[in-house]
């Protein structure tokens, strides 16, 4: 039997299906903006941690690039006896000859010097610091600049003047280099000749106030033994600068050339491989904060559901006079299904724009390329769209299953 053609519901168009979810939504505008909120916060969480993790790792890699991953160090490790080695004297100059080595520079640790704003300062407040004899072309090889004044030169290396790492810098109250500045260091002034920029490659330059060997050794008594003759030194880190295309074959000879007697008492690393680690390991909370963000969708899938079975509610007579009209129940559950989706993609869509704007501000402020990952946006949209798909079902099969008499009667 063939039905009479306008005995049969008309389909609705998905632009109409649109609007009339739309109009839904519109009638309480207050209650949809609050059930969206948790939505757009966990949508927010999503993309701003993977954002601010992306351009964190962008930027690190960026400034290991422009550093170079060709930087070797030789530092002194523990003697057999536990005690602390001691580098020979001509290890810098046996490192140098090496065929594949580009340059070397050394520092020295003056364990009985330090550095104080000023002798009323108590011993014990050494800040971590640490003085350094250093090689006159150490920023050079170990990539730090120099943010203030200047670095040791040959004239200067020699007289009580001193370059200070950032760290060093800062924990000492310092900021700038003006004339005549001075700190307390080994027990009389030294002169401040320069501020160092922070040394991505060598954090130990960072946190120390370094001095040129022939002053060390006239005003701090830093005195090492070449072949039985008095030298400067001895060095306790070598930065070595190897070629890029060599670098495994110099690591692998280091310990032995510096010190051919105990190489097991040289420990050889590369700082880029550590940085490398550590942008790497900057993924590792994520997890922790994605599931944060999930927590908090899944708080907004809640709110959705709610709004929805409240909105049901309070809307049966609509819905029996749209059923005594001639909607069908799959037109009743997709107007409510569509409603929640809707809520949940205008909740996910804020929350992406919010985590791309705290990226942005965040990554610009601290010097990163801004890097919002795909992942990113279109998981949390996608997200969204599937817990509101699921908050809104229940409500929906609700909705559709009332039969036109009750929801007219209830209404």
């Amino acid at each position: 039997m063939r039905i009479p053609t306008h005995l049969v519901p008309a389909r609705l168009r998905a632009g109409d299906q649109v609007r009339v979810a739309g109009t839904g939504l519109r009638a309480r505008p207050l209650r949809a903006a609050l059930s969206a909120l948790g939505i757009a916060i966990g949508t927010t969480a999503i993309v701003a941690v993977l954002g601010l993790s992306s351009s964190s790792q962008a930027g690190l890699l960026a400034e290991i690039d422009r550093l170079g991953t060709n930087l070797l160090t030789v530092k002194t490790g523990q003697s057999f006896t536990q005690d602390e080695a001691v580098m020979p004297v001509a290890a810098p100059g046996r490192v140098a000859r090496l065929a594949s080595v580009e340059a070397v520079a050394h520092t020295g640790t003056v364990t009985d010097a330090k550095v104080y704003r000023s002798p009323l300062i108590p011993p014990v407040s050494t800040n971590g610091l640490t003085v350094q004899a250093a090689s006159l072309n150490v920023p050079a090889v170990a990539g730090a600049g120099v943010a203030h004044g200047r670095w040791l030169n040959e004239a200067t290396a020699a007289q009580p003047a001193v370059v200070l790492g950032a760290t060093a810098a800062r924990r000492l109250g310092l900021d700038r280099v003006y004339p005549g500045q001075r700190v307390w260091l080994g027990g009389q002034w030294f002169y401040v000749a320069g501020i160092l920029a922070p040394a991505t490659l060598a954090p130990a330059v960072d946190t120390s106030a370094l001095v040129g060997y022939p002053a060390a050794r006239r005003y701090l008594g830093y005195l090492g033994m070449d072949r039985g003759r008095p030298a400067d030194g001895p060095p306790s880190t070598l930065y070595v600068r190897a070629k890029t295309d060599a670098v495994e074959r110099v690591q692998s000879v280091l310990a032995r050339t510096a010190n051919p007697e105990a190489p097991n008492e040289m420990d050889v690393s590369q700082p880029s491989d550590a940085l490398t680690a550590r942008a790497a390991a900057k993924g590792a909370f994520n997890s922790l904060f994605l599931g944060l963000g999930v927590v908090a969708l899944l708080v907004g899938a809640v709110g959705v559901a709610n709004i929805m079975i409240i909105s049901v509610l309070e809307r049966r007579s609509e819905i029996g006079l749209r059923r005594a009209l001639g909607a069908t129940r799959g037109q009743i559950r997709t107007q409510f299904l569509s409603e929640a989706i809707m809520l949940a993609v205008l909740g996910g869509a804020v929350g992406v724009l919010c985590g791309a704007a705290a990226t942005a501000v965040y990554a610009g402020a601290k010097g990163w390329t801004v890097v919002v990952p795909a992942e990113a946006w279109a998981g949390g949209i996608g997200s969204a769209v599937v817990i509101g798909a699921i908050a809104g079902l229940m409500p929906a099969l609700r909705a559709a299953r009332l039969s036109p008499t009750e929801a007219l009667r209830t209404g």
